[in-house]
C-alpha cells in the first residue's frame, strides 16, 4: 500500500507536510496542497480511515445494524437513516445479524473496534435482553434503537405503536364479520411483537369476544410457519387471521386456499409490514404499514440530536380485499 511517506519521498518533503496537505491544514501553502494531492492520486494513494479516525478521535461512520438487508423494512429503514446522515456529513456502515445472536455480539465489536460516531440498531431474535448491547458499546458510543427495541437501556428509541396498529387491524376484521379471530404472533422477546399481540387480545375483549389460545401462534413470522399454523387455526374452526407479518399472512391465505376457502368470503387475513408485494396479490392482502422510511429518518436525528426518549412512528391499516368481506367489490379499496 502506498503511504504518506511514499508521496513524501517523491516529492522531497516530510511526511508531516503530507498529512497536513491531505487534511485540508491552511499551514499548508495552496500550491504545496495541489502538488501533494496530485502525487497522492498518480501513486494510488488511499487514505486509512480508521487510522485517521484513531489520531483525530472520533469518526464520520455511523453503524447500522438490522437482522436482514433484503427485507424492504429495513432497506427502506436504512434509506431513511442515510438521507439524513449522508446530508450531516457522516458516512453508513452496515451490518446484518441474520437474527443470529452471535452475529450480532461480532456486528457491535467491528463497529466498536472501527470506532463509529454512533450506532443505530434493530435487534435479532436471538438476543433475549440488551446487556451484550450495553456492555460492548458502553455510554463511549452513542445508540439509538428502532422498530425492535429494549426499553431497559439508555438513549433513544423509535418504535411503531405496535398495539394500536394490532388494535385497529383486528377490529377491522371484528367490524367485517369475524367472530373466531386467531392471531400469528412473532416472537416474544421482541416488545414489537408483544404489544402487537397485546392489541389483538385488547380488540376481542373490547368487543365481547373472548381470546381463544388454541387458534394464538407464537413464533410464526415465515410463510412456512405461517402456512403451518393456519393449517392448525382452521382445523379449530378460526375464519379470520391477524398476523403479526406479511409473509405469515401469505402463508396463511395459501393454506386457506389450499382447503378450497374462499378470501374474504370463507376466511380473511391481515397481515403487518405492507411489504410491496401485498397489494399486487390476487387477493390484495390486508395488511398495516410501519413507514420504515420514517423510522429511519427519526433514528438519524435522534443520533444527530442526541435527544433521548421514544419517538412513536403511527402505523396506517391498508384495507384491501383479503379482509373486506363486506365491501370486496369496491373497486378503489385496493390501492
Amino acid at each position: 500500500m502506498v503511504t504518506i511517506s511514499d508521496i513524501a519521498a517523491a516529492l522531497g518533503v516530510t511526511p508531516s507536510t503530507v498529512s497536513r496537505a491531505l487534511s485540508g491544514s491552511p499551514r499548508v501553502k495552496e500550491e504545496t496542497r495541489l502538488a501533494v494531492e496530485q502525487m497522492a492520486a498518480a501513486l494510488g494513494y488511499e487514505r486509512n480511515i480508521v487510522a485517521s479516525n484513531l489520531r483525530k478521535g472520533k469518526s464520520d461512520i455511523v453503524g447500522i445494524i438490522v437482522p436482514r438487508i433484503h427485507r424492504e423494512f429495513f432497506s427502506n429503514a436504512i434509506g431513511g437513516a442515510e438521507s439524513i446522515l449522508n446530508a450531516a456529513g457522516y458516512n453508513v456502515l452496515i451490518c446484518q445479524t441474520h437474527e443470529q445472536f452471535d452475529a450480532e455480539v461480532k456486528a457491535l465489536r467491528t463497529l466498536r473496534n472501527n470506532r463509529v460516531a454512533g450506532v443505530l440498531m434493530s435487534h435479532a431474535i436471538g438476543s433475549m435482553d440488551g446487556s451484550h448491547i450495553l456492555e460492548i458499546l458502553g455510554d463511549r458510543i452513542p445508540l439509538v434503537q428502532f422498530d425492535r427495541v429494549f426499553s431497559e437501556l439508555p438513549g433513544a428509541k423509535v418504535i411503531n405503536n405496535n398495539a394500536e396498529g394490532a388494535y385497529q387491524a383486528t377490529k377491522h376484521l371484528i367490524e367485517q364479520g369475524y367472530r373466531h379471530i386467531g392471531t400469528l404472533a412473532g416472537y416474544m422477546n421482541s416488545e414489537a411483537y408483544a404489544a402487537r399481540l397485546d392489541g389483538y387480545r385488547k380488540a376481542l375483549m373490547g368487543s365481547g369476544l373472548s381470546v381463544d389460545e388454541s387458534i394464538v401462534f407464537y413464533d410464526t413470522i415465515l410463510r412456512e410457519t405461517g402456512f403451518d399454523a393456519a393449517m392448525k387455526a382452521l382445523e379449530a374452526g378460526c375464519d379470520a387471521l391477524y398476523c403479526a407479518g406479511d409473509f405469515c399472512a401469505l402463508g396463511a391465505i395459501q393454506a386457506a386456499r389450499s382447503r378450497g376457502l374462499r378470501i374474504p368470503e370463507d376466511f380473511g387475513v391481515v397481515g403487518t409490514a405492507d411489504e410491496s408485494f401485498t397489494a399486487l396479490m390476487s387477493p390484495a392482502m390486508s395488511s398495516l404499514a410501519l413507514n420504515p422510511f420514517e423510522m429511519g429518518r427519526q433514528a438519524a436525528r435522534a443520533f444527530l440530536t442526541g435527544e433521548e426518549g421514544t419517538v412513536v412512528v403511527p402505523m396506517e391499516l391498508k384495507e384491501r380485499e383479503s379482509s373486506c368481506k363486506t365491501t370486496n367489490n369496491n373497486p378503489t379499496l385496493y390501492a
